[in-house]
């Protein structure tokens, strides 16, 4: 396979988790405000979505002086000069999958295309501005959709792969961010951190956004704690978001994609994983969340570059 095929695809599956996880991210953040806080508090989770993401300053360029939520759900779902939003993520997915349209099936194709087509209407019909929660759902039914058409039509070759290890590896990365939405502002130790760790209330929507809340009661059988949840989606192997499940799918993909070039590659993420294998969730506790995850994006950042180098640069067997 041509390194330039693999590219697309490897992007094209990225895109679409990222879509679907930015769509997660921003629905954790419509939980919130539900609750009751103060407008300073408000002002802060929306500034927590755009800090994680790492989009700050790119906000603050498009929207001086702003702390609107119609202002940063525009940015982050409908902006297209934003290029993590969820309309360049969709439109990005699109366009890989345009560029080796050969390479995929009917089905997968029209699925993709159809999403990007519908996504569309619905921003022109003002579902965002009427109902975004909606609108939130919807993009992750359809990312949900095209990935379970390419698993159900796809030949299970190296184009397949490489679709996978882009999933897998965007889903490292968004599962810390989503996890690490709230920590992200709040001082180590402080009195505000401690409130947000015994916040019941976020922690059953973080369960909820990605999926999890009927998993742990399957996993624990009891009340939702703080400890516990981190503890599931970071080192529950059978959790399939979890931090540690997607680094099996990676250390599982990059063994069948094997190359003379893949070996430090494959090592690195070898011990990436089984450094989250043996980690110790007391010890992620008592050091702080926000470290740990801080950390852990890095080296999963670092593994997707090693892992462009190793097979995206150069023409593959």
């Amino acid at each position: 396979m041509l390194s330039r095929t693999a590219d697309h695809l490897f992007w094209m599956a990225r895109y679409m988790e990222r879509a679907e996880n930015t769509s997660r991210m921003l629905d954790i953040n419509s939980q919130g405000l539900l609750l009751p806080q103060t407008p300073e508090q408000e002002a802060r989770a929306q500034r927590s979505v755009l800090r994680i993401s790492e989009l700050e300053e790119s906000f603050a360029a498009r929207h001086p002086d702003s702390d609107s939520r119609a202002d940063m759900l525009d940015f982050m779902v409908a902006d297209a000069g934003n290029p993590s939003s969820i309309i360049a993520c969709l439109h990005a997915t699109r366009e890989n999958a345009r560029a080796v349209r050969g390479t995929l099936t009917t089905e997968g194709w029209e699925t993709i295309n159809f999403t990007w087509l519908e996504f569309n209407e619905r921003l022109a019909s003002g579902e965002l501005q009427r109902s975004p929660d909606t609108l939130f759902e919807w993009v992750k039914y359809r990312s949900n959709l095209c990935r379970g058409v390419m698993v159900g039509t796809a030949l299970r070759d190296d184009a397949f792969y490489f679709m996978q290890i882009g999933t897998y590896l965007e889903r490292a990365d968004n599962t810390a961010r989503i996890l690490d939405v709230r920590f992200a502002d709040a001082e180590p130790n402080s009195r505000e951190a401690a409130r947000q760790l015994e916040d019941f209330y976020y922690w059953t929507s973080i369960l909820s956004s990605v999926s999890a809340l009927e998993i742990y009661r399957k996993v624990y059988r009891d009340v939702v704690t703080p400890s516990r949840v981190v503890e599931l989606l970071i080192l529950n192997e059978a959790m399939p978001r979890s931090l540690l499940a997607s680094l099996d799918g990676v250390c599982e993909t990059l063994v069948k994609l094997r190359t003379s070039n893949s070996n430090e590659c494959e090592r690195f993420a070898g011990k990436l994983r089984a450094d989250v294998l043996y980690a110790d969730i007391r010890q992620i506790l008592e050091t702080g969340v926000h470290a740990y995850l801080t950390q852990f994006l890095k080296r999963v950042d670092e593994l997707g570059v090693r892992v462009m180098r190793a097979f995206l640069m150069l023409p593959l067997a």
